[in-house]
């Protein structure tokens, strides 16, 4: 097997705090190209799997890895197989396996204390918790957006914007100044109005913003997320579904942003009517796991519009597009919006969950926003060292040089293989190409693992691309070899 050093050779040698005698050593170096030794999943993952199988369901199990051996952008498996990972944990592993750098942040003592000594962060946050958050999380905060609520994952980080926004709108209803009345008191008790009031959120057709509940109904991306589960009646607009490539089809994905706004405004209209307003819009920038849809800048400026106008708040799903890998540290960012959006959910690549917001999505009183964790200092480290890294290796226009080279060598071969592939479309290497089937897609997944890619799947036709933010030039040259030779294999 051939290694290249990406991008140079660091061996790191430092003994723990308190291990004196032992050496712990880390070796940055990417295999030159992957390598694939047995079918995928082998037979070691196989019988894993089948061990799995008697505490849960392991059908979602692609494979088992072997996280000791993977490295940079390359995913080892526990048959050997090494797989040049351009799914990258779905989007979350920002600067690939086993960073030299982040593998020396619990070298530090007073890091490994900060881990190990977890606190509830809602009553016993550390000394040095409001100086993280500012230092860290809050200098790359969406612009305008000045307060933070941490969380643990994507799911929860949305479940809780929702429940500020709806705070927030019964606030903005009661009156600043104005405490609970005794009947509202009681009414929520027992899950009745006007404690508990009837409210909505609106919601895209296709969109993905968590499992829980709440955030599970304004979900809409397949099926078998949400069946024979309890929902609310809430609004679903049609997202922009656009023709590709976009500069042919400028007419008709401006009528389509203009026919999905619109269904917007009608949506606030009848739920008004029906004494069930809208409170909020959730939206994601690209509709991920809904198959990578895009929505164009203006058609974000006009929503943003729409949400100034009826007195509702605006949340932009950042947990799979936000932490760099379209380009810019946030996707909104691309759409130049006339003010920030009042809530940012964020997760992924950010290590930790939450959602930044303004003053006003804040709540007075203390429990409203809270669990036992609210985020994890130690994941806050090791963002921080993932912040220091995209800095100072400008991996943001890494990913834009990576990205272009990517998306250009997707649209030649989707003229070259025009009867399978269709629509590329993204940014930076945050990007998507359709399959003419839902078959031909699965199948050009699988080929694509065969010869060393491991790639993921989105919606009906789409394969999403989500490379770390460490991937390069050479990397893209590989997909782009793998995926004409898969194409050749069809």
């Amino acid at each position: 097997m051939r290694y290249l050093s990406v991008p140079k050779i660091l061996r790191v040698s430092r003994a723990l705090p308190g291990c004196s005698n032992a050496k712990y050593f880390a070796t940055n170096v990417e295999p030159k190209e992957p390598v694939v030794k047995t079918s995928i999943p082998g037979p070691k993952s196989l019988q894993l799997k089948k061990e799995l199988a008697e505490l849960q369901n392991p059908g979602s199990v692609q494979l088992f890895a072997d996280y000791e051996k993977s490295i940079g952008n390359y995913l080892c498996d526990v048959d050997g197989n090494m797989l040049l990972d351009v799914y990258a944990q779905i989007s979350s592993v920002p600067l690939g396996y086993n960073h030299p750098r982040l593998l020396n942040v619990f070298r530090n003592e007073a890091n490994l204390k900060s881990l190990i000594n977890r606190p509830a962060l809602g009553v016993f946050p550390g000394k040095d918790w409001p100086q993280k958050l500012h230092s860290i999380l809050m200098q790359v905060a969406p612009k305008g957006l000045n307060n933070l609520t941490t969380m643990m994952c994507g799911s929860c980080s949305n479940e809780n914007a929702y429940k500020s926004i709806f705070m927030w709108y019964r606030r903005t209803q009661r009156g600043e100044n104005i405490d609970f009345t005794e009947l509202e008191k009681e009414s929520c008790m027992i899950n009745m109005a006007p404690g508990a009031p009837k409210l909505s959120l609106l919601s895209f057709k296709g969109a993905f913003h968590g499992r829980t509940l709440g955030a599970l109904a304004t979900t809409h991306s397949k099926y078998i997320h949400k069946i024979d589960v309890p929902s609310f009646d809430w609004p679903i607009a049609s997202f922009p579904q656009y023709k590709y490539p976009l500069h042919e089809n400028e007419r008709e994905n401006a009528a389509e942003d203009k026919r999905c706004l619109a269904e917007v405004e009608d949506l606030i209209n009848d739920y008004k009517r029906r004494d069930i307003p809208v409170a909020g819009i959730v939206v994601e920038p690209i509709q991920s796991e809904g198959g990578d849809n895009e929505g164009s800048p203006n058609f974000f400026r006009q929503l943003q519009a729409i949400c100034k106008k009826n007195n509702i708040a605006l949340l932009i799903d950042e947990v799979q597009t936000g932490g760099g890998a379209t380009g810019k540290m946030w996707c909104h960012e691309h759409f130049d919006l006339e003010q920030s959006p009042d809530v940012v959910t964020f997760s992924k690549k950010m290590q930790l969950g939450g959602f930044f917001h303004n003053q006003s999505f804040q709540p007075k009183e203390s429990y409203r926003i809270f669990n036992t964790w609210m985020g994890d200092p130690g994941k806050v480290l090791l963002l921080q060292e993932i912040l220091n890294v995209i800095k100072e290796e400008d991996l943001l226009k890494q990913v834009n040089i990576s990205g272009n080279i990517l998306k250009k060598g997707l649209i030649d071969l989707e003229n070259e293989y025009s009867h399978l592939l269709n629509s590329t479309r993204g940014r930076g290497t945050f990007l998507a190409v359709n399959c003419s089937s839902p078959k031909a897609r699965d199948e050009l997944i699988n080929k694509l693992k065969e010869n060393g890619l491991q790639a993921g799947g989105c919606g009906d036709l789409a394969i999403r691309f989500r490379p770390a933010l460490t991937f390069k030039e050479h990397h893209a040259q590989i997909v782009l070899d793998r995926f004409r030779k898969s194409l050749k294999q069809m």
